[in-house]
């Protein structure tokens, strides 16, 4: 159950300018994509000729973002033996999970070296070409603790949805089912590094289910939507879509 308003901690003030950090979340197992990628993390997945993580990078280079974390576990050293401490004047830092955190617990770990009062997150297995500007303005003007890039699909029974309401508010999620239309989390998310503080918390915890699901009806979890190029790699077939499209 979530905690009443009076139990929340103290709000602080929204920061004046777009943070230039971002946590990556990058030790996937890539379970589904063993069939044609096998040892290596997922994001390592080589794209026509390089890391998947690398267009991910690219595109945080493009939105101004000067320090990421990357969130490693499964296979760690194949990531930094690629990229080291560097990429493209972009400094690395490494958040090693000695034993899998799920995702909650990855970034919890990953933010606690974080710089900044608010963050980016990201997956490493998606691409979602987002303007980090107009997410950060949403989440300024909220007041926000958290603010996700949503989506709009057509026609797909992958995901499962956001519903927001006319102020940008998350008013719920909904399971995977078949939709011909709807909203659904593109991975890339602004927060607070103040939100691991909402309630106690196990070492180990799904982000999802925990943070998002459990914790949206605070009424200070807000959405943008972006139509930007979109694609997961988690699937063989959306793996072999990339190599023709990115």
């Amino acid at each position: 159950m979530s905690q009443s308003p009076a139990a929340m901690p103290p709000a602080a003030m929204p920061p004046a300018a777009m943070p230039r950090e971002a946590v990556v979340l990058a030790g996937g197992f890539g379970t589904r994509l063993r069939s044609v990628v096998s040892d290596l993390p997922k994001p390592m997945a080589p794209v026509r000729g390089r890391p998947f993580l690398a267009y991910v990078l690219d595109e945080l280079l493009a939105q101004g973002i000067q320090r990421a974390v990357l969130a490693v576990g499964y296979k760690a050293e194949a990531i930094r033996d690629y990229f080291g401490d560097h990429y493209k004047g972009l400094s690395l830092v490494y958040s090693v999970e000695e034993e899998p955190l799920g995702t909650g617990g990855g970034i919890r770990q990953a933010v606690a070296i974080c710089q900044s009062d608010a963050v980016f997150v990201l997956n490493g297995d998606t691409l979602f070409r987002v303007e980090f500007e107009r997410l950060f303005n949403r989440f300024a003007a909220s007041d926000s603790l958290l603010t996700i890039a949503l989506k709009e699909m057509h026609d797909f029974d992958r995901y499962g949805t956001v519903l927001v309401n006319d102020a940008g508010v998350i008013t719920g999620f909904r399971e995977k089912r078949p939709m011909a239309i709807g909203l659904i989390n593109g991975g890339v998310y602004l927060m607070r590094t103040s939100l691991f503080d909402l309630k106690p918390l196990a070492e180990r915890f799904s982000f999802e289910q925990e943070i998002l699901e459990a914790e949206y009806l605070r009424g200070q979890f807000h959405a943008e939507i972006f139509d930007g190029y979109f694609i997961d790699i988690g699937i063989p077939e959306d793996y072999e879509r990339v190599q023709r499209e990115v």
